[in-house]
């Protein structure tokens, strides 16, 4: 346990999307990741979805400047979660070259009248000089 101790004491740790209730697509500021190296990763933390056939699908994209045009990281896609009891929190990892300078969450939320409580983490190593 150490070891996990020592290694989350240094990691960034960023907000992707700020918790909270959100009925349509939410689309979260971009988090500079330029300091990070290796892996990272992002934790999805959400209640179940209410609405009729309620979903959400969440993924990760980057951008070099934080108000650019933003693309999609190959493969940072969260299952896709609904109305299933008890909610989903996933975490994705992504290889932080993957990515452009900055990272930022979407969150596409549909069905009739749906709302989902959620929130996105990004977590990543700092560059050993």
């Amino acid at each position: 346990m150490p070891n996990l101790m020592n290694a989350l004491a240094m990691a960034g740790v960023k907000r992707g999307i700020l918790p909270g209730t959100y009925t349509s697509t939410e689309t979260g500021t971009g988090v500079d990741c330029t300091a990070w190296d290796g892996m990272a990763v992002a934790v999805l933390d959400c209640a179940a979805g209410t609405g009729t056939t309620p979903t959400l699908n969440v993924k990760l994209q980057s951008c070099a400047t934080v108000d650019g045009t933003y693309a999609d990281i190959s493969g940072a896609v969260f299952t896709e979660v609904d109305d299933t009891e008890g909610g989903s929190t996933q975490i994705i990892a992504f290889p932080v070259s993957a990515a452009a300078a900055f990272v930022r969450a979407v969150g596409t939320i549909a069905g009739t009248t749906p709302s989902f409580d959620f929130s996105v983490t990004l977590v990543g190593m700092p560059k050993v000089a």
